[in-house]
């Protein structure tokens, strides 16, 4: 594979060495997170799809759309700058916006975070984490959350 990405030009390496991104390939990687990121938004706003659901579906369908109906997709939801978990997402040219935050282990005791990303990679703390009606732009108090699930918790503090 690392073969075949590097006759595209989208990787440079050395033979069992260090594998990295052209600027051709961190623009390929870039529109594929674009993509991945948009569909998981309208699965969850167009179709009921819960926030832990979206990840395996939109493997799927980020190779089948075509680019017309992504940036239908883009147009009808608005242009948002973040998917359902918080992550951003990147604009059609590439760029991608800055996100505040810590992670909201870090919270000193008493002090308050408003949720603004949450891992996606375990779907299990997502349903938690909807189980204790936490979401993003909760407020949470630092120990409120398990430090497991604190872990994968980005907050902006709003006290403290």
């Amino acid at each position: 594979m690392v073969r075949k990405l590097d006759h595209q030009g989208l990787v440079e390496h050395a033979r069992y060495g260090t594998i990295v991104l052209t600027p051709a390939g961190r623009a390929e990687a870039l529109r594929m997170v674009r993509r991945h990121r948009l569909i998981e938004t309208w699965l969850v706003r167009e179709f009921g799809y819960g926030w832990d659901e979206v990840h395996d579906e939109a493997e799927v369908l980020e190779h089948a759309l075509s680019d017309r109906l992504l940036d239908a997709i883009d147009a009808r939801l608005g242009h948002p700058s973040t998917d359902p978990h918080g992550d951003p997402i990147p604009a059609a040219d590439g760029s991608v916006p800055r996100l505040e935050g810590m992670l909201a282990t870090r919270l000193g005791a008493g002090d308050i975070g408003r949720v603004v990303r949450i891992s996606d990679r375990d779907p299990d703390v997502l349903r938690r984490l909807t189980a204790d009606g936490v979401g993003l732009g909760a407020e949470i108090e630092a120990g409120r959350l398990t430090p497991h699930v604190a872990a994968h918790v980005w907050v902006v503090p709003t006290s403290g």
